[in-house]
């Protein structure tokens, strides 16, 4: 992805009580993904999802990815009723929501949640599962309010790649400082 240092999912509910309290939780840390210098991945939807990418396009973000439950950019608007605007590619993949989540998750370096419902849900079970690192933007409520909870709950999850954290550009600066550490050897790939 260009130049961007590591690819960033952010995971959130597309409608919700949890958009509603989390909506500019989700644009800041959409800027803070810009600012780092990361590239943002979503899987293409509206709610917290589409917010962080608005946030990361307004600040001068280089390459937001969306990953579409959809077969075709048609399927996407019109069945889906999904945006495209935010974004500078679109992976349609026709996997449904499921197969989305599981494309997407595995092909992020680290996974932000925000709010969420049953897909945040479902990602972050992905993301615990494949020991991909995990930032919780606190505040926006939803299912990200009950992840430590779930954390103590799943012997196969490794809390200590789960950082909880209330403000967006702390959570990535974290996020980031554990991204390099675990691929301090592979520090040429990821310039």
């Amino acid at each position: 992805m260009g130049s961007s240092k590591y690819q960033i999912c952010v995971s959130g509910a597309a409608k919700g009580k949890s958009v509603e309290a989390g909506h500019k939780l989700a644009a800041e840390v959409g800027a803070a993904v810009a600012k780092a210098g990361h590239a943002l991945m979503t899987g293409a939807t509206t709610g917290l999802p589409n917010y962080a990418a608005q946030g990361y396009k307004r600040a001068g973000g280089k390459m937001s990815l969306g990953i579409s439950p959809a077969a075709t950019k048609v399927e996407h608007v019109l069945k889906y009723r999904l945006p495209t605007e935010d974004y500078d590619a679109i992976l349609y993949t026709g996997l449904h929501y499921g197969g989305r989540d599981a494309l997407l998750i595995n092909s992020a370096d680290a996974v932000i949640t925000i709010g969420g419902r049953l897909g945040t849900l479902h990602e972050f079970t992905i993301a615990a599962e494949t020991h991909t690192p995990i930032g919780i933007l606190e505040g926006a409520g939803g299912i990200s309010a009950q992840i430590e909870e779930l954390l103590k709950l799943l012997p196969n999850a490794k809390p200590e790649l789960v950082i909880f954290e209330e403000d967006p550009d702390e959570l990535i600066a974290k996020l980031t400082r554990l991204l390099d550490k675990l691929h301090a050897h592979y520090r040429n790939i990821y310039q």
